[in-house]
């Protein structure tokens, strides 16, 4: 380890190359690139890092040309030899390089925590021989094809379950729990076929009230606290104060994932991000969180760069509205056919996230230097990885759109 260590520090001889614009000198591996009006030129083989969510390793490796926001910064190698192609991507998202952003970064709230250049360029770099960095990133690659194919198949068992659930729930809301029941046409479009026809139809203005929840900064939402915030895709973080306090349905408002729907209760803030539906006492909560959730809210978001709801569209929305005591029976049986559905969706959900958890430890310890596989001779296989999506899919949409969330409140302040 003390020969690689040494190995290291010799294929790290510090450049001296401007870090920042106030023309600041260090001995370094990488230097800032340029700015260009406010924004960042970035060339392929550049590391990008949000500077706001560098503690959460927010990063990687530019795969080509392009421009960034003043949210972040760039860095380029100073050699393109001193790095095989993806190592770097590799060992600075390990969790003990993150440790290092959050131990460097600056801020009062952990949501505006910043990694400035001069504190990043500080970070020592791990760089064992070219020849080292290529096995370990080749073994790497063979037992990700694996993982990736484990986690694959039980995303794809989680959204059948889903599926299954949303059959049931579609069919209690529309149809209801009697098949022996007379039928009527609904001409509710979403529905498309017949309802009960002791049912009413009437919109969802006559149901409830609807209303944005209230603006709340970054620097009052953190990782821990009394009282939820409840933002465009669920629960966003924490705060010391709230601003509902009862049972609710809340339906998100911006973003991809707008038209998302949970039930809040108790004490919690709701974010200017998300719609809270007050509803009429005549009318049951469970029931009416589960035929929002199949009217599909998204398909109704105004086409935009940042997609969104709008509350006026919605509450002129038609639907199928049973008696109370009906709502109740509804609610209880959704409750009642899809209780193991959702535990095994649970625990499959927790396999994937083990699965991950498993890969990123991995990664760590093969990129680091813990787990030796020098000289190892990986089975020659088939190129089924290529056919894989990565296998974060499925987690980037939610930080991308929490990191964009962040960036325009930074560049708002």
């Amino acid at each position: 380890m003390n020969d690689q260590v040494q190995a290291k520090k010799r294929c790290f001889q510090y450049h001296t190359s401007p870090v920042s614009r106030q023309g600041a000198k260090k001995n370094v591996t990488m230097f800032e690139a340029e700015s260009n009006v406010n924004h960042k030129l970035c060339h392929a083989g550049d590391l990008v890092i949000n500077t706001m969510w560098a503690w959460m390793a927010a990063l990687g490796v530019a795969k080509q040309n392009g421009m960034v926001s003043p949210s972040y910064a760039v860095y380029r190698p100073i050699s393109s030899k001193i790095f095989a192609d993806g190592y770097i991507d590799h060992l600075l998202r390990t969790e003990s390089y993150a440790t290092e952003y959050l131990c460097r970064s600056t801020g009062i709230h952990s949501s505006r925590l910043r990694l400035y250049p001069e504190e990043f360029l500080e970070i020592p770099i791990i760089c064992p021989p070219c020849s080292e960095q290529l096995q370990m990133l080749a073994f790497l690659d063979f037992e990700d094809r694996h993982i990736r194919r484990y986690i694959r198949a039980k995303q794809k068992l989680i959204k059948l379950l889903e599926e299954q659930k949303q059959v049931i729930i579609h069919q209690a809301v529309t149809r209801g729990l009697d098949p022996s029941v007379p039928l009527k046409p609904s001409g509710v479009e979403w529905i498309g076929g017949d309802i009960p026809a002791h049912w009413a139809v009437r919109q969802l203005k006559t149901l409830c009230s609807m209303q944005s929840g209230d603006a709340i900064t970054s620097t009052s939402i953190e990782l821990t606290g009394d009282y939820p915030v409840y933002g465009g895709n669920g629960v966003r973080g924490y705060a010391s104060g709230y601003t509902h306090d009862g049972n609710f349905v809340l339906i998100g408002r911006q973003g991809a994932l707008c038209g998302n729907v949970h039930i809040a209760q108790g004490r919690f803030w709701a974010s200017e991000h998300a719609v809270v539906a007050s509803l009429k006492p005549t009318h049951v909560l469970e029931w009416f969180g589960a035929i929002l959730t199949v009217m599909n809210l998204n398909q109704y978001s105004i086409a935009a760069a940042q997609p969104g709801l709008s509350v006026g569209r919605v509450l002129n929305l038609w639907l199928p509205v049973p008696p109370q005591q009906e709502q109740s029976s509804i609610a209880e049986y959704i409750k009642r056919e899809t209780i193991d559905i959702i535990k095994v969706i649970e625990r499959t959900s927790c396999e994937v996230s083990l699965l991950k958890e498993y890969r990123n430890r991995l990664i760590s310890d093969v990129i680091t230097g813990k787990l030796d596989v020098r000289g190892l001779e990986l089975p020659v296989t088939s190129n089924e990885a290529a056919e894989l999506d990565d296998w974060s899919e499925g987690d980037l949409p939610e930080m991308e759109e929490m990191m964009a969330a962040e960036e325009v409140a930074d560049e708002a302040d």
